[in-house]
């Protein structure tokens, strides 16, 4: 018998309260905003590289400038906004474990919504590697669910966080200075999706800070930290719309994302130290298998051939 019990999954979401179960159609929702609020921006950078020309990798601070001027992009934003708020209200109300997975629904409308809008159709390459990055995030998401134990993060802990994302943020930065004219749609989005999931870990520390009252000066640096990973992420995002469709961003979003903040619990936060050798595989493969969907998503999707 599987140490990890079937049952126990099926438990937690049968014997939600109503205030849980909330949390369900909230989580939904959000995941509606983020597949418009994506599909908005997209059409809003696409239209300024129209008027402007050319197809340089990654936007210039001219075309940045040019987004606030289109209604399309401001309106997405808006919409993506939105969904930061109802998803962080979704696991506010319900277990992680109900609500984090529902965020891979927006990668299915988005992929849906692209293809009417586009005009291109999804073929069968690219409904598999969308399956993949969909079913291997829930597979990952649900063993963390069930193996992981949170505890508070200590000062080292968070130290040793804010020391990684340095390091990323560094990497990052070279990388884009040095070959942004070589740069594909797949690596913004990589990069993004890792600047992210650091984000979700940092802004759930600092929320729990300000809510206990523990302000001080590490927490400002959390801060700090927490608005240049945002701030580079949000322009990784912008670039990738660039040279790659919404949904291939939105992939990056909701499966890396996610990956990269519950690998922290685990490597960092020490959250699945008793965790049995069998979750330990099924956490590797799952992952693997989601982020080989995003990259055969990159391969084949048909708006990527060219």
């Amino acid at each position: 018998m599987l140490p990890i019990d079937i049952a126990d999954l099926t438990d937690q979401v049968l014997t939600l309260t109503p205030r849980q179960g909330l949390g369900i159609p909230v989580a939904l929702v959000g995941a509606v905003f983020l597949a418009l609020g994506a599909q908005l921006q997209h059409r809003g950078v696409g239209k300024v590289e129209v008027r402007l020309g050319g197809k340089a990798r990654g936007l210039s601070r001219h075309q940045l400038l040019a987004l606030l001027t289109r209604p399309s992009w401001l309106i997405g934003t808006v919409l993506l906004t939105l969904a930061v708020v109802f998803q962080l209200f979704s696991l506010y109300l319900a277990p992680l474990i109900v609500v984090q997975p529902l965020g891979a629904v927006a990668l299915v409308i988005t992929a849906l919504l692209n293809a009417r809008v586009s005009g291109v159709k999804l073929d069968r390459l690219t409904v598999r590697a969308i399956a993949l990055c969909v079913g291997g995030i829930a597979v990952f998401v649900g063993f963390a669910a069930v193996v992981a134990r949170e505890t508070p993060i200590t000062d080292t802990q968070l130290v040793t966080i804010l020391l990684i994302l340095g390091v990323v943020l560094a990497m990052a930065g070279a990388a884009f200075a040095l070959l942004r004219s070589r740069l594909k749609a797949i690596m913004y989005v990589v990069g993004a999706g890792i600047l992210y999931g650091f984000v979700a870990t940092l802004a759930k520390v600092v929320i729990n800070r300000i809510v206990t009252g523990n302000f001080e000066l590490l927490t400002v640096f959390c801060i700090i930290a927490l608005l240049s990973a945002t701030m580079l992420g949000a322009y990784f995002v912008q670039s990738a719309y660039t040279s790659g469709p919404p949904d291939l961003v939105i992939a990056g979003l909701t499966v890396i994302d996610p990956l990269v903040a519950v690998t922290i619990g685990i490597v960092v936060l020490g959250e699945a130290s008793e965790a049995p050798v069998i979750a330990v595989i099924a956490f590797a493969v799952a992952g693997a298998v989601a982020i080989y969907g995003v990259f055969q998503l990159a391969k084949h999707h048909p708006q990527n051939q060219h």
